[in-house]
């Protein structure tokens, strides 16, 4: 069995887009700035899945103040028509939900979660980005750094702002140190390019052969806001494909490896966690022993990436942590399975957002996570 769960370095990869003009010496006067005191943190779309994880990981987080938490909308909060309370975080967090307040956010914070639907983000970050805030961004609005693709995927975002980065931490270490705004991945390309991202930067992959990526998520997965498909009645007993040829986390993976990858996400009846099943071919003879020699390569130092080998991991291992487990198989004729496990709303969204900030603040990246 293989392991990896030492803190370090591990690789860096690229920013997302060339910046207009060099960010670098602006964030490193921020950093310093927010790093000799508690940093002051906001959270916009705070009564979300997502919104409220980031609330119970950031309120006890050491270095981080939590200077405003608030609603994804400009009529919701504590005292709107969509007020509620968070029983989750009693006697966690003790602050009020607030409308949204872009105005506020540039003000009163140093970095900004924004969990916010794809939209919002997109004409919020900008303006934030502008006025020296940090971005760490949850939505996709970000994420697609081909022009055609993001018009395609993301119609509502006009532009990419200075100093963007892709916030798959283990893989783009350097690059989210040094950003302005943070494209927080999605949950099935966390899992799926954790797994695969190593196997094609050692060339392991035989060209022109198949990537298939049968992907399971929990309903969590789908936001709060409910629907047909998300009813109990609905999933309970059951699992669906869904978004086949058609979704975006596909376009997202296929990024990330930079070959056409065919993907298919299931709904199924969990509350939380995702496993990402991923089939490829390598060179026949090459041994597990092998692959995982790649793999203990990549993440050689990443404490939240832990290695299994032929144990193939289970979600119930990594619920409610940061952590994805990656496990493999290969048999001689070069068929090679992997399977890829996570949170969704942790490593998947939240866990790894925060993450993204301890790398930003210069912090150490287990901080509140462990």
């Amino acid at each position: 069995m293989h392991t990896v769960v030492q803190p370090g370095a591990a690789p860096i990869g690229g920013t997302m887009a060339t910046p207009a003009a060099d960010p670098t010496a602006v964030t490193t006067a921020v950093t310093t700035a927010i790093t000799t005191a508690r940093a002051r943190v906001a959270v916009a779309g705070a009564t979300g899945f997502t919104g409220q994880e980031l609330l119970r990981l950031l309120s006890r987080h050491p270095a981080v103040t939590l200077t405003a938490a608030m609603s994804s909308g400009r009529t919701g909060g504590q005292t709107g028509a969509s007020s509620r309370q968070l029983p989750a975080l009693a006697r966690l967090w003790h602050g009020a939900i607030v409308p949204l307040a872009p105005e506020t956010l540039a003000s009163d914070a140093d970095v900004v979660f924004l969990a916010l639907p794809d939209a919002a983000a997109a004409a919020i970050a900008p303006a934030l980005v502008d006025a020296g805030v940090r971005v760490i961004d949850l939505s996709g609005a970000f994420r697609l750094r081909d022009e055609g693709a993001r018009r395609s995927w993301y119609p509502d975002t006009q532009r990419l702002p200075a100093g963007v980065a892709y916030g798959l931490t283990e893989r783009e270490r350097g690059a989210v140190a040094r950003a302005q705004l943070v494209a927080n991945p999605g949950c099935y390309p966390t899992a799926t390019l954790l797994a695969l991202s190593p196997l094609v930067d050692a060339g392991l992959l035989l060209p022109n052969t198949d990537v298939i990526v049968d992907a399971k998520s929990g309903v969590s997965g789908a936001g709060k806001t409910p629907s047909e498909r998300t009813h109990f009645s609905e999933i309970h007993g059951s699992m669906a494909a869904y978004g086949v040829f058609n979704h975006r986390h596909g376009a997202e993976i296929e990024q990330g490896v930079s070959r056409t990858v065919t993907f298919t996400p299931h709904l199924v009846p969990l509350d939380r966690g995702l496993l990402s099943t991923i089939y490829v071919r390598v060179a026949p003879g090459t041994t597990e022993e092998a692959l995982g020699e790649v793999l203990e390569q990549a993440y050689m130092g990443a404490t939240f990436v832990r290695l299994v080998g032929s144990s193939l991991p289970e979600i119930k291992h990594v619920a409610h942590t940061n952590f994805c487990d990656i496990g493999w198989r290969v048999d001689p004729s070069g068929r090679a399975i992997l399977v890829s496990v996570i949170d969704n709303l942790l490593k998947g969204a939240s866990g790894q957002a925060v993450q993204n900030m301890n790398v930003m603040l210069g912090l150490d990246e287990r901080t509140a996570l462990l």
